[in-house]
């Protein structure tokens, strides 16, 4: 028998008895029956307990209320447990990133000690330059405020003797990036170290090419690490293909590999990059395993590769990653990313996109860090997602989404892709494939294994410049708000051929359409990207040929980058359409977006605007474009759209001129709300409520006198009587208040930031919704809309609290409201005002 106490003090003591401070002894038969309910039910209700003294009869001389204290000092010990094993984790990454700070503060000493030297250094050839004389036998030189050795390399050539003789050298080179100072490093913006950060990252300042760094712990042993880091295809969203063409074993364990390498053009308005390299794997006297690699040219005498047709050959300068042991378990991991992308052979515009090493950083090197960190977690917290998926099954589907979209951009005619001429207007690019591997792997089988009628691929892309737009923001509107720039009937069609249904030309839109999430599958460690299946609703039918289609269809959507808080961030919303009864291995057909911004201008030539030209800004604590503006200056974006459809090729003709005029009316759309996204010093915009203008204050003015006026009191307790500083209190205000028109059936007109966020939208997409959609009574427990012939005879009236739908189709309850009649200086009626107290989600 043994002795158990009543609580769990400090966490001790074994499971648990009575609440009054005796000891209920338990055998360890009664402990083992109570541990399996335990891992079965931790929390079961008294009804459950009941049937658990039924079932098993050596538990019949317990009291319900002592199993009731057992389990809960049960799951009072298991939380402890958690708790101290997350501190011991967390403990033991604050001491690796204490390490890593070290070493960093040594290396950041020793470049301040190179530069006091190179101070003194040119200081004394100032004062010496009278008395100095050209020696053109001299092999030291001065270039870019540093002193090197003209470098005197020993002869190379393809042999195992000469390729060796790269690959040490790239290894030192590689070193001296990665833990000294062979390269200027300064801390990436919005990236700081601390136990929850992905690591210690850097950019290049002032180097060839450019270049960024990081370091970080993760809990994988180093030959796991370099195995994973090695198949870059597997984490590296960009990379097309790797192919090993030789590999060498060296007398010390290492090897030599030579490699080509493919990456995608992340737009329409580049050639895609290739590279020609030499990788060296080897392990150091301190255990430290180290994978490095560089490119090939003629300047070494190495093997060589010609050139690709379509690819511009980019270079990579010594880079790689040293991988150490931690103490503990895990690896310290420094990655370092040195690249010349060869950005003279694209338009000047778009050189930022292969200028910037915060963009190499956000790409590359820290996809590797959220790779590592994803398998880590996946390792030591085996799960199943709410589809039934393991994270690795959802991570090969965002990599199948993400090359299927990179190909679609890209066309590469090895492929399959040709292009069809165009029709005069060179703003949409149309290519075909009707390669039978193309066709096979994006369109679905029928139940007895034959392909589907669709027997060709077609893909519509185009890429656009746009400013004043944070990606993060137009991304995230993009997701949100599908109706602002989908057609119902593309979408519908879309989906036909998942189905695997006849695919015939779309019809003109019918029915409503509405958006919706409905299961979220996955999100990355950083939280930055996710994946999720939306279902698009309350469709009408319509007829694809001779198939009717149902009112309900699906798709797999993947988003990143929507993050505001981020710098430099790109951002891609990735959709293809999928059946209901989805497989992992089921064909994809991704379309969607990438907005990748090209450049960050130190200073604005606009002023920051004042609340009232950022009304479009997200929920409270969301950055808006013009906090972009005020910080950071004028941001530039380029944008890629590709969609991609299967279709029957009798129909190509067809097919082509629906697909131009569909990412035409994107582009539209996009603009559209672009504008209406970005600030602007011209005053309001068509798709905006009326901002800093004389109408927005004007408005504001004709809501507070008539709130005044019906209901005798203020609707704010301390304004300012400034016609700016009223609409800023009425825009900054806790309670939605709302706006809308006087006509048969009401649509809003205007709301503030409270008001956004209850009714779930944004000022370009509230003009579209209706008093009823959101308060017609229907199952709820208020109805406004019944109240509008009181307001409009007496004035005002005071609603009592209740329930009503957001844009989305969420349940909102409020408190209390009040609604009056909204008066202009005529003393006409102009709108319904609205004020909702106390509103949450439910």
């Amino acid at each position: 028998m043994m002795a158990v106490s009543s609580s769990c003090k400090g966490g001790g003591g074994d499971p648990m008895g009575m609440d009054n401070g005796k000891y209920v002894r338990y055998t360890p038969e009664q402990v083992e029956a109570l541990e399996r309910l335990y891992h079965d039910c931790p929390k079961p209700s008294s009804l459950r307990r009941q049937q658990l003294i039924r079932e098993c009869p050596i538990l019949s001389n317990i009291e319900p209320k002592q199993i009731k204290v057992w389990f809960q000092n049960r799951r009072c010990r298991e939380k402890q447990r958690k708790e101290a094993s997350r501190l011991q984790a967390v403990n033991r990454k604050l001491s690796a990133m204490n390490k890593l700070l070290m070493e960093e503060n040594d290396r950041l000493q020793k470049q301040v000690s190179n530069l006091v030297y190179e101070n003194g250094y040119f200081r004394q050839q100032t004062q010496n330059t009278a008395l100095v004389t050209t020696d053109t036998s001299c092999e030291s030189v001065v270039t870019s405020g540093q002193h090197h050795l003209s470098p005197q390399h020993p002869p190379r050539d393809a042999s195992p003797a000469g390729l060796l003789s790269i690959a040490e050298e790239t290894l030192t080179e590689f070193l001296s990036k990665a833990t000294g100072t062979a390269v200027e490093w300064v801390q990436m913006p919005g990236m700081k170290p601390g136990p929850d950060s992905i690591g210690i990252i850097a950019i290049s300042h002032g180097c060839t090419g450019v270049a960024s760094r990081a370091c970080g712990l993760v809990g994988l042993e180093p030959t796991r690490v370099a195995e994973i880091l090695k198949d870059r295809t597997s984490w590296f969203r960009d990379c097309r293909a790797v192919d090993v063409l030789n590999v060498l074993t060296t007398g010390t364990n290492g090897t030599i590999e030579l490699l080509y390498m493919q990456l995608y053009a992340p737009t329409t308005l580049a050639p895609a990059r290739d590279f020609w390299l030499l990788r060296y794997t080897s392990a150091l006297e301190d255990g430290s395993l180290v994978v490095c690699e560089r490119s090939l040219n003629n300047t070494q005498n190495g093997p060589t590769m010609p050139p690709v047709p379509h690819f511009v050959r980019a270079k990579i300068l010594p880079s790689g990653y040293l991988i150490r042991p931690c103490d503990g378990g895990g690896s310290i991991i420094h990655i370092v990313d040195h690249v010349d992308f060869e950005s003279g052979s694209v338009p000047e515009v778009l050189r930022p996109l292969y200028e910037s090493s915060t963009l190499l950083a956000q790409r590359t090197t820290l996809a590797a860090f959220r790779q590592l960190r994803q398998i880590s977690q996946e390792i030591s917290q085996p799960m199943v997602t709410s589809w039934g998926r393991r994270p690795a099954a959802l991570r090969a589907l965002g990599q199948r989404m993400s090359r299927g979209f990179n190909e679609a951009i890209n066309g590469f005619t090895d492929e399959g892709w040709s292009i069809m001429e165009s029709d005069g207007v060179d703003d949409v690019t149309v290519l075909i494939n009707s390669s039978p591997d193309k066709v096979m792997g994006a369109t679905p089988m029928y139940a007895d294994g034959f392909p589907s009628i669709s027997n060709a691929i077609l893909c519509a892309k185009a890429s656009m410049l746009l400013q004043n737009v944070p990606p993060a923001i137009l991304t995230r509107f993009l997701r949100e708000h599908r109706s602002e720039w989908a057609d119902s009937s593309i979408d519908g069609y879309s989906a036909a051929s998942v189905k695997g249904g006849p695919c015939g030309l779309p019809l003109a839109r019918s029915g409503t359409f509405g958006g919706q999430v409905i299961l979220p599958l996955a999100h990355t460690i950083e939280n930055e990207e996710f994946m999720e299946v939306i279902k698009l609703e309350n469709m009408s039918h319509y007829r694809a040929e001779d198939m009717l289609m149902p009112a309900d269809i699906f798709f797999l959507q993947l988003c990143s980058g929507v993050d505001e808080n981020a710098i430099g961030t790109s951002a891609e919303l990735i959709f293809a359409p999928i059946d209901a009864s989805f497989t992992d291995d089921a064909p994809l057909l991704p379309s969607g977006f990438r907005i990748i911004p090209i450049n960050n201008g130190a200073n604005s030539q606009n002023p920051t605007r004042d609340l009232a030209s950022t009304l479009e800004g997200g929920p409270p604590g969301k950055r808006t474009s013009a906090d972009y503006l005020g910080q950071c200056g004028p941001t530039k974006s380029v944008m890629t759209i590709a969609f991609q459809f299967a279709f029957e090729i009798h129909l190509q003709e067809s097919i082509a001129a629906m697909a131009r005029q569909y990412v035409r009316s994107i582009i539209s759309s996009v603009q559209r709300v672009a504008l209406a996204l970005s600030p602007s010093p011209f005053g309001p915009r068509s798709l905006q409520a009326p901002s800093g203008t004389p109408e927005a204050q004007l408005l504001t003015r004709w809501i507070c006198q008539s709130f005044r006026c019906f209901l005798g009191e203020e609707l704010f307790k301390t304004v300012d009587e400034r016609s700016d500083s009223m609409l800023k209190t009425l825009w900054h205000h806790s309670d939605a208040i709302m706006c809308c028109s006087l006509k048969a059936l009401p649509d809003f007109t205007f709301a503030n930031q409270a008001g956004l966020d209850m009714l779930e939208t944004t000022l370009v997409s509230l003009q579209d919704i209706t008093l009823d959609k959101i308060f017609d009574g229907g199952g709820r427990t208020n109805n406004v809309c019944s109240e509008l012939p009181q307001i409009l005879q007496q004035g005002f009236a005071c609603l009592p609290g209740g329930i009503c739908l957001t844009s989305m189709g969420r349940p909102v309850s409020y408190e209390r409201a009040v609604a009056w009649k909204v008066l202009n200086d005529e003393e006409n009626p102009h709108c319904i005002a609205f004020v909702f107290v106390n509103w949450s989600f439910v």
